[in-house]
C-alpha cells in the first residue's frame, strides 16, 4: 500500500458540515423556486393552449374568481390601482380570458368574470401545478416535500395565499 503523502486529506474522519448559508440567500432561493415552478407552469400551458398567459395574469385570474369582482375591487386584492387593474383586465379582454357584464344588482356596475378560456386556464394550471409538485417528490421525497410544505407553513402562519403581490412588487 502506498502512503498518500502528507498534505493528503485525512480519509478517516468525516467532513465538516457545511457552514450556513448567508441571510441574504433564503429568500433568493425561494425566489428562485417559485421562478422555476411559474416558468414550468407556463411553458406547458403554452403547449396546452395558452401562450399568451403570464405570470401576472394568474394572481389576476385568482383574484377574479369564479363569481368575478369589479376593477375597484380587484385592485384591492391584487395592491395596485384601479388604473392599473383596468389595464389589467383589458388586456385580459383583449385575449379572451375574462369579460365585463352589467352587475345585476347596480346596472351602472361592470362586473369582470372569466370566460370559459379564463376557467380553462385556471383548471389547466391546478393540475399542471399537481404534476410539477409530483416532480419535486420525485426529486426530494415524499416525506422531506410534505416537511418543508409544513415548515412554510409554520413560518408564514397566515400571510400564506396572497394574492397581492403585484402590487407588492410594485407594479402599479
Amino acid at each position: 500500500m502506498s502512503n498518500p503523502g502528507p498534505n493528503a486529506p485525512d480519509q478517516s474522519t468525516p467532513s465538516a458540515p457545511p457552514a450556513d448559508r448567508p441571510g441574504f440567500e433564503l429568500p433568493l432561493l425561494l425566489l428562485t423556486a417559485f421562478r422555476v415552478l411559474i416558468d414550468d407552469l407556463h411553458a406547458e400551458l403554452r403547449q396546452q393552449g395558452h401562450p399568451d398567459l403570464r405570470p401576472l395574469h394568474g394572481f389576476v385570474l385568482q383574484a377574479i374568481g369564479r363569481h368575478g369582482t369589479t376593477a375597484a375591487e380587484l385592485g384591492r386584492r391584487l395592491g395596485v390601482s384601479k388604473q392599473a387593474a383596468g389595464k389589467t383586465i383589458d388586456n385580459l379582454q383583449q385575449l379572451g380570458y375574462v369579460i365585463r357584464v352589467a352587475d345585476t344588482v347596480d346596472q351602472r356596475q361592470k362586473i369582470v368574470v372569466l370566460t370559459d378560456y379564463g376557467v380553462d386556464a385556471l383548471q389547466r394550471s391546478a393540475e399542471i401545478f399537481e404534476q410539477l409538485r409530483g416532480r419535486w417528490v420525485d426529486v426530494l421525497g415524499a416525506d422531506r416535500l410534505r416537511a418543508f410544505e409544513t415548515d412554510l407553513e409554520t413560518v408564514t402562519g397566515d400571510a400564506a395565499f396572497q394574492l397581492d403581490l403585484p402590487g407588492w412588487f410594485g407594479a402599479g
